[in-house]
């Protein structure tokens, strides 16, 4: 299965049952192309893909994940805690959708939106944050990250947004872990501008509980 076929059987689960993530993806292709997480400043080596509303979760799982499935592990507050085990690698994270979302002009159509929060002990990867804003992005735009009174720079590739300065990312999850909510801006490839707002109720309870876990 080629690599963007990997992302969207994994996005379809998201969309059609809540618990694959957008982090599961980026794991599989990671895995598909033997590659390296992106640098601060560099895009991921293949886009995003869109939701596909045709794939089936379960499919999805058994093509991209070698059979595994994630296991939602706690619900709390907002946000679920799931883990998998995709080609033997564990994978933990939180997902959530938004509380409340804006297009501006309004009422504009879009695919259903997801914030995450994943580690991947294989990787050494701890608390990554990325979006899944539910369309394609203006090719080249920069988004933003609000949360704790600070604002953080995503670089966007396909529908997906990931900090732009790594460095910075433990100071966020750190602001998200102690805020009510975040706020994710965006610009659409046909400039439409998105404000989605995500609760946080419960993000601090839910990573707690995947640390645990990750350490299985």
């Amino acid at each position: 299965m080629a690599v963007r076929q990997i992302l969207t059987s994994l996005i379809a689960s998201v969309v059609l049952c809540g618990a694959v993530t957008f982090a599961q993806a980026q794991t599989a292709a990671k895995g598909a192309t033997n590659g390296a997480k992106p640098a601060a400043a560099a895009k991921p080596a293949t886009p995003a893909a869109r939701p596909a509303t045709a794939a089936k979760p379960d499919a999805a799982a058994t093509a991209a994940a070698g059979g595994a499935e994630p296991t939602l592990i706690g619900q709390f507050g907002t946000w679920g805690a799931y883990t998998a085990t995709p080609n033997g690698r564990k994978v933990c994270f939180a997902l959530a959708k938004p509380s409340s979302s804006k297009t501006n002009p309004p009422n504009r159509p879009r695919d259903p939106a997801y914030a995450f929060v994943s580690s991947r002990p294989a990787e050494k990867v701890v608390n990554e944050v990325s979006i899944m804003i539910g369309y394609a992005l203006k090719p080249g735009s920069e988004s933003t990250l609000e949360v704790g009174g600070g604002s953080y720079a995503m670089y966007t590739q396909g529908d997906g947004l990931w900090i732009k300065n790594a460095a910075e990312e433990e100071r966020m999850v750190e602001a998200m872990r102690k805020s009510a909510d975040v706020v994710v801006k965006g610009v659409s490839a046909k400039g439409t501008e998105t404000t989605d707002t995500f609760s946080l109720k419960g993000l601090s309870q839910a990573l707690d509980r995947l640390a645990q876990d990750c350490k299985r």
